[in-house]
């Protein structure tokens, strides 16, 4: 079983990892074949595994309880967000994720809705056998939910030619940087590590998450469809305004108007020009800098950490991943 790429270069994370890996397949396994056998190549398709790494980073830095629960804790991060990645693609109609078949593109929108409701419920069993704390399980569901309002702040900000950096950022901090952050503080949390520790390693989740999200709706306009394993453009095609059209728009929105009010009528034609404007206008490096500052405040925040191997290995891979091209 192997994990991705990144990790080769850390072979004691990339074991974790696989034994991580492990435990997610045996926790998908049910009696709908098809369902297991999609969701174990979904896990297969070259995701990072990001989140459980953070995690289980970060419980390097104090006494984990056991290998096992820390597995089982770090699995759980990970099921979570795969469950959101299904529901994502439900509602963009989007065909593929990571370069293979979406789960409701291979069996429609009705299954995959109970394929990602499952995967939630396999996240709270694997967070249920791995702490008897009521106040791990209370913080998990908190930021569960603070993932799921983000999504929600999103959706309502759909075809809004008026939103702001702020609303932007109050959106993807729930979307995307509240699983970085809940993965980095929990891993701390669960090692036992101080107080300065586990709020150290909360900034820097935050951080992180930010400028991942960031540079992901970057590379939306910047990189093919082969590159970035799924379609390009979705988030501009779903009336989703990210970073760089939103800089680009800030001082210039009359020349953006004729597009973008078409809202669902919007052609690829249309795309395209708007993909012209948003570079004539230096949308992508004013969103690029943007995202480096919040690089710049997670390395920063690593560097305070204990000077031991994991902060090593914690500011290699996020200074290597925070300033991808893929």
């Amino acid at each position: 079983m192997a994990v991705h790429p990144l990790w080769e270069k850390y072979p004691t994370i990339q074991n974790d990892l696989i034994e991580t890996k492990k435990v997610m397949d045996k926790s998908v396994k049910i009696r709908n074949k098809n369902i297991t056998q999609a969701l174990q190549m979904f896990f297969e398709a070259g995701g990072k595994l990001l989140r459980p790494a953070y995690f289980l980073l970060f419980s390097k830095f104090g006494e984990a309880d056991s290998d096992k629960k820390a597995y089982r804790m770090a699995a759980s991060l990970e099921i979570l967000h795969v469950a959101t990645l299904i529901h994502d693609d439900i509602i963009d109609d989007s065909p593929i994720r990571r370069g293979l078949p979406s789960i409701q593109q291979m069996y429609g929108q009705d299954i995959a809705v109970y394929t990602g409701d499952f995967l939630f419920t396999v996240y709270f069993h694997l967070l249920a056998t791995s702490t008897k704390s009521f106040r791990t399980i209370e913080m998990n569901a908190h930021s569960m939910k603070r993932i799921l309002v983000g999504e929600l702040d999103q959706m309502n900000l759909r075809y809004n030619m008026n939103i702001t950096v702020k609303q932007y950022f109050q959106h993807i901090k729930g979307k995307t940087a509240q699983l970085f952050e809940f993965s980095c503080f929990e891993g701390a949390y669960f090692a036992g590590c101080s107080k300065m520790v586990q709020l150290n390693a909360k900034r820097i989740g935050y951080n992180i998450g930010m400028a991942f999200q960031i540079m992901d709706d970057v590379l939306d306009y910047k990189a093919s469809a082969t590159d970035m394993q799924k379609p390009v453009f979705e988030d501009m095609k779903n009336g989703y305004y990210t970073l760089p059209l939103i800089l680009a728009m800030e001082e210039n929105q009359a020349v953006f108007t004729p597009y973008l009010e078409k809202k669902t009528e919007l052609t690829n034609q249309d795309i395209e020009a708007v993909n012209e404007l948003i570079h004539k206008y230096q949308g992508i490096e004013q969103a690029e800098a943007i995202a480096e500052r919040f690089t710049d405040r997670a390395l920063a925040g690593i560097k305070k950490l204990p000077n031991c191997e994991e902060r090593d290995i914690l500011y290699d891979v996020t200074a290597t991943l925070l300033n991808r091209n893929n």
